[in-house]
């Protein structure tokens, strides 16, 4: 279900169907959209035989050498870890790693526990055995019947883990799947350091990983939780994302990536670095990337809940992920699967990187929240596309503009509602798109949980709640920043020397320079996103000679 913003049809549709298309560019995996299904338009409204649009599903498929021809190489041992593993029909295994985003998975797996209705001991409640829900994708069945998350837990330091281990549902998770070096001290916020400590403990990551995959019937891609801000969360996450990318290379990457505040002076004084570094594997080699902005996370915790602390940021976080995968878990009629979420919101392959809007948060998902004394649908969409929800702080400019937006509307929401609510956004042009693609606005409707409402809690949800994922091309002003502080810290050579101790840069620095160009190649592709001749490269535009940053082999951009 979509409406066109830019005149007056709202349209009814299946989802577009991502193909990567046989022509094989450097840097690019192109998308061919194609099996539109059952398309109705009316002019000013809808039929109400309208309300519902099917997803045809199709297997995406890539090469190795379609993310990163130069680092191909088959003779290379592959390995994988700091993700999440999902099924369209079963399993979906989720890898936590990185000190910092540590705290955050363990949230979210004691959030998925409660929406359905798993108890700290990995057992079903009596009440949770009818929920209609679909456990089987993030979770297993053990011999005696508990329920397993199907996640590999990983840090270079003890400290965090053992944390998670004795907590409430610390006993939850698989202990082979958890890795931890007992005497290890981390990266020492250092990229070099945490990639360089992943190829030491490849094969033991690497069994891991093909455990969790050879126990799936049928593997659709892999999830990542990490930040980019310390050594071990973008140094080994770099790694796991390369080593996920050779080995599996016809699954799906997905990234929820936490970014450091680039508006202040940074915590960690090679902060700029490190997100340089990772930014860099994050495009070449993840086909989606839901990025999470500390500064606007900070900003969200202190202006709407009046909370400070990393606490609360961790469950904005994992309240993102939770109903970013609510249609995979409580399947709908579109978007239950991870290839029709990416498909539907990532129509060029380089420009995958999502910002999220959620609201309202509630006492369910946020503790210190607010009493929400009434929500509609419209309200919902309303405050999705208002910069104050969204959780990445960047400063568009007149010409950004929405390249797709995705809408999941949770609760009691009625179609006629939606179809309504999306014209009012149209006849206010609240949001504007590129020009040359499709202005619409997807709308995906889930249930919520059976068991986070009465009676199973005192506390019931909003009738309606949303969440927005949205590829705008105003994510560059966020990258721009991180350029611009890493040129300030790279003009003075400043501490250089502990990179230099490490592997990857005992050669030199040209991984420092290799992913500077790749970073200013994605900002100029999101710039020349917004221009109408964008298809066509743009009159006397000409290609590299070399493929380029940009990843354009010839006048065409790829798609």
């Amino acid at each position: 279900m979509y409406a066109d913003v830019r005149n007056s049809e709202v349209k009814r549709s299946g989802s577009y169907v991502g193909e990567r298309d046989e022509t094989r560019l450097p840097h690019f995996r192109v998308f061919r959209l194609s099996q539109i299904i059952m398309t109705t338009t009316a002019k000013g409204a809808m039929s109400e035989d309208a309300t519902v649009c099917r997803t045809c599903r199709s297997s995406v498929k890539r090469s190795s050498a379609d993310r990163n021809p130069a680092r191909s190489s088959p003779s290379r041992r592959d390995n994988a870890v700091t993700a999440v593993r999902i099924d369209t029909t079963s399993p979906l295994i989720h890898h936590h790693g990185l000190t910092r985003s540590l705290p955050v998975g363990s949230q979210f797996w004691q959030q998925l526990c409660q929406e359905h209705g798993i108890d700290q001991s990995g057992n079903l409640a009596d009440y949770a055995v009818e929920g209609g829900d679909r456990k089987d994708v993030f979770f297993y069945q053990s011999d005696d019947t508990r329920y397993v998350p199907r996640a590999i837990l990983l840090d270079l330091e003890p400290r965090v883990i053992e944390r998670i281990q004795n907590s409430a549902y610390g006993n939850i998770y698989n202990p082979e799947n958890i890795f931890m070096l007992k005497e290890g001290t981390g990266a020492g916020n250092n990229w070099a350091a945490g990639y360089a400590r992943g190829g030491e403990i490849e094969d033991e990551l690497l069994d891991m990983i093909d455990r969790e995959a050879d126990g799936s019937d049928s593997l659709e891609g892999f999830m990542l939780l990490h930040s980019i801000a310390g050594g071990t969360g973008s140094g080994l996450g770099s790694f796991m994302l390369e080593r996920l990318n050779d080995r599996f290379p016809k699954k799906l990457i997905q990234t929820y990536s936490v970014f450091p505040d680039t508006q202040t002076a940074p915590d960690i004084v090679v902060q700029p670095y490190n997100a340089l570094l990772a930014l860099r594997r994050l495009t070449e080699n993840a086909d989606s990337v839901v990025v999470l902005d500390n500064a606007a996370l900070a900003r969200i915790a202190a202006d709407t809940l009046h909370v400070h602390g990393d606490e609360q940021t961790n469950q904005l976080i994992s309240t993102v992920m939770s109903a970013s995968t609510a249609t995979l878990r409580y399947p709908g009629y579109m978007h239950n699967d991870l290839v029709g979420l990416v498909a539907s919101l990532i129509p060029t392959p380089r420009c995958h990187f999502l910002q999220a809007s959620y609201t309202p948060f509630t006492g369910e998902s946020v503790d210190t929240a607010k009493t929400v004394r009434k929500t509609t649908v419209l309200d919902v969409m309303r405050r999705l596309l208002q910069p104050k929800n969204q959780m990445v702080s960047t400063k568009p400019g007149k010409n950004s503009c929405y390249i797709s937006i995705l809408n999941i509307i949770m609760g009691e929401a009625d179609p006629t509602d939606v179809h309504k609510s999306l014209l009012r956004i149209r006849e206010r042009q609240l949001a504007n798109f590129i020009p040359w693609g499709p202005a619409s606005i997807q709308v995906a409707l889930t249930r919520t949980s059976p068991y986070l409402q009465p009676p199973y809690t005192t506390r019931p949800p909003p009738r309606v709640s949303g969440l927005m994922l949205a590829n705008h091309t105003g994510i560059a002003t966020l990258f721009k920043r991180i350029v611009g502080q890493y040129d300030r810290l790279r003009k003075r050579n400043a501490f250089l020397e502990q990179y230099k101790r490490e592997e990857p840069f005992r050669d030199g620095l040209a991984q420092f320079d290799e992913a500077r160009e790749c970073v200013v190649g994605l900002i100029q592709e999101y710039e020349e996103a917004e221009r109408s001749d964008y298809l066509s490269g743009g009159p006397g535009e000409e290609a590299p000679t070399n493929g380029g940053a940009d990843g354009r082999a010839d006048g065409v951009t790829g798609r």
